[in-house]
């Protein structure tokens, strides 16, 4: 029982989970930075919020090897530790002498030959920074994010109930598309809360059990 309660587990952030939409360039580049195959050495992305910014670095984080650190900024984040590869989420959440530790941060690992990845709402000369840690930032490939379109969001629906173990009806699709907010994370929120109903109340997932979780 204990095996398949963990099977049965919310998926964790993947390269391969991710619905690639008008991104596909942006992903193939992280997949080769993971994996090790690419020259580069700075990547950074940028785009709205639910355009799957921290998925990716997470997924890049966690595939790029066990001494890959992922850091998600707060105001008081410092990098004060050395990697081979790492990943700055929301770099505009830092304060001042947060920018000037990433600034360092920088480059240290442009000496080590290791990878940094990072991403904010915004491409680096737009956001609120340090000019000399914006200009770092966009020394290396630059990448607007694009948020799924309704078609896109279907299929990552639909491949996310999958992995859950679960055919998502199309009437519930279409009611979720219309009375949900529509932003990825939280239809997939949704996509949890129904599984997780479902099979506690051993019903299947219909409309009417979609109705009882969104009162």
């Amino acid at each position: 029982m204990k095996q398949l309660l963990l099977d049965l587990s919310p998926a964790k952030p993947s390269l391969s989970n991710f619905v690639e939409g008008r991104n596909g360039e942006a992903l193939q580049t992280l997949k080769d930075l993971a994996s090790g195959r690419s020259q580069e050495r700075m990547v950074y992305l940028w785009g709205e919020e639910g355009c799957g910014r921290t998925h990716l670095l997470q997924a890049c984080s966690r595939e790029a090897g066990p001494d890959a650190r992922y850091v998600a900024c707060v105001r008081d984040t410092r990098f004060d530790f050395d990697a081979d590869f790492a990943a700055a989420d929301d770099v505009e959440n830092l304060d001042a002498e947060g920018q000037v530790s990433l600034f360092h941060f920088c480059n240290r690992i442009r000496e080590r030959g290791g990878v940094l990845l990072a991403s904010g709402s915004l491409p680096p000369s737009q956001l609120d920074l340090r000019p000399d840690l914006a200009t770092r930032l966009a020394w290396g490939l630059v990448y607007q994010l694009h948020v799924l379109d309704d078609a896109e969001k279907r299929e990552a629906l639909e491949r996310h109930a999958g992995m859950l173990g679960f055919e998502l009806p199309h009437d519930v699709e279409d009611y979720m598309m219309h009375h949900v907010r529509r932003d990825l994370p939280t239809l997939v929120k949704m996509i949890d809360a129904l599984d997780e109903y479902s099979r506690e109340s051993k019903r299947p997932v219909t409309i009417p059990l979609l109705k009882e979780i969104m009162k």
